[in-house]
């Protein structure tokens, strides 16, 4: 696309217009486009999303309070807010089969927090107040009202561990949902790596949760939507999907059946960047029997909404409607198991020896004697960037982890294929296998620093440059 395109026009003038008034943040608006441009992403939580998102969020609806519903604001004037999110939650309803969907959360922890406070609204909330006899919880005695909080602070989630690939908004202690739920976990085999159903299922009967929450954030196998919901079912709990990571392949139809979420859980949350290639926030969808209760959202967990990012998820959840975003999540599997299968075949451990989603996680304390930590460093001083995260029985903890975790959503957009795939997989084998260990100023062993040649550093860097300059970013945006 010529420098001159339409889109180049509007990043440039939108530039243009920062600069005059603070060109420091203009030029680290620039710059970050050219670092993206240079390196090889393989966060597996991230994207780029397309111009036309990106621009529906720098707009006037960024001025908007639009607290409420479609149609049943606390504010007059948001006709325009209304019809934007009204398409959002129709893009989304087609696009994913709910029969619900709540586009005003902010971000993924929020979607979350929206999810469960409607389950506890529904199961908690409205039976203390037919028993009262009361239409709200304003109508409640003090004494009702001090028995319902307590009811609601007493009930039990069961999630995914954080060293299996959960994540830290399923109930654990240091987020806020550990402080709301009563949590426990469910893991994954210690031979395979795989969830454990038949242990979970164990788990629950003796747990007895409100809530089971599958999902997870750095698990590279599906999960069997329909035998969790079987277990949830038989000990009475709601059963709940963070599909943040995969929601890209569930619309994308690459996830279908049971593993795809929606069909299967009564309520269903999601970010709308990551595989889904949209503007970063979250989204709930439920069936009809929590419609109400989420749509409740603003103001049980949520302040107002944010309408400009509204109209980006519109536009993204639109871009996912179309034929080509399947074949587009197809690809992204694809990848992701060429990448798996180069590293295998380099001898990299992997947790569950392989993968079947978008994420592959590397264990490279058993394959390269380095924690996660110092194996993150050593592949951003390459051009190659990476996020550590713990593996099951992570002997290095949260903090330094033993493991490496990598995605293939950002550079499958930028149209990489499985050939590129192997050789990424030799580069991040290259530059793992030059690095040692350091020393910390003790003379001590250290989880943190590395030691890498900075020739092997620049050689990499150099050949990942060159790799990606035949699939440029955003080729048709020239910021001068």
């Amino acid at each position: 696309m010529p420098s001159g395109s339409t889109e180049s026009t509007a990043f440039r003038s939108a530039i243009e217009v920062i600069r005059g008034v603070e060109p420091r943040v203009a030029d680290a608006i620039g710059q970050e486009l050219e670092d993206q441009r240079d390196s090889l992403k393989l966060i597996a939580s991230e994207n780029y999303a397309s111009p036309a998102v990106l621009l529906a969020m720098g707009n006037w609806f960024s001025d908007k309070y639009a607290e409420g519903t479609v149609g049943r604001r606390f504010y007059a004037g948001c006709r325009n807010v209304d019809t934007v999110e009204a398409l959002a939650a129709e893009h989304a309803r087609e696009v994913f089969g709910a029969q619900h969907a709540y586009a005003q959360p902010h971000s993924g922890i929020d979607a979350n927090l929206v999810a469960f406070w409607a389950v506890l609204a529904a199961r908690v909330e409205a039976p203390a107040l037919e028993r009262a006899g009361a239409r709200q919880v304003n109508d409640l005695s003090e004494e009702d009202w001090a028995r319902l909080r307590h009811e609601l602070g007493d009930q039990r989630m069961l999630g995914m561990s954080l060293d299996a690939g959960g994540h830290l908004t399923h109930g654990f202690r240091p987020n806020i949902s550990g402080k709301m739920f009563d949590q426990r976990s469910y893991g994954t085999d210690p031979a395979t790596g795989l969830l454990d159903y038949e242990a979970l299922r164990k788990t629950a009967r003796e747990f007895r949760p409100l809530v089971i929450v599958a999902g997870y954030s750095a698990y590279p196998r599906l999960v069997n939507f329909r035998i969790m919901r079987e277990i949830a079912d038989e000990v009475g709990a709601t059963l709940m999907v963070d599909m943040a990571h995969f929601a890209g392949l569930v619309a994308g139809k690459v996830l279908t059946g049971d593993f795809d979420p929606v069909p299967h859980a009564q309520i269903v949350t999601t970010t709308t960047h990551k595989s889904l290639r949209g503007p970063r926030g979250g989204m709930v969808l439920c069936d009809s029997s929590l419609a109400e209760q989420v749509d409740r959202g603003c103001p049980m967990v949520l302040g107002g909404p944010l309408p400009h990012v509204m109209a980006a998820k519109a536009v993204a959840l639109a871009e996912a409607r179309r034929p080509d975003f399947h074949s587009y999540a197809q690809r992204i599997v694809d990848n992701s198991r060429a990448l798996a299968e180069g590293l295998l075949r380099r001898g990299a451990t992997l947790v569950t020896g392989g993968t079947d989603n978008h994420l592959v996680l590397i264990d490279v304390e058993s394959s390269y004697g380095l924690t996660g930590r110092q194996a993150e460093a050593a592949l951003l001083d390459s051009g190659v960037v990476t996020n550590r995260n713990s593996i099951p029985q992570d002997p290095n903890g949260a903090w330094y982890t033993s493991g490496i975790r990598i995605g293939t959503p950002a550079l499958t957009t930028r149209g990489l294929g499985t050939g590129e795939m192997d050789e990424i997989a030799g580069l991040i084998d290259r530059v793992l296998t030059a690095t040692t260990a350091g020393v910390t100023s003790a003379g001590k062993p250290s989880k943190a620093q590395h030691v890498l040649d900075a020739k092997v550093s620049d050689e990499i860097a150099q050949r990942a440059t060159d790799l990606l300059a035949g699939f440029p970013l955003y080729p048709g945006i020239d910021l001068g």
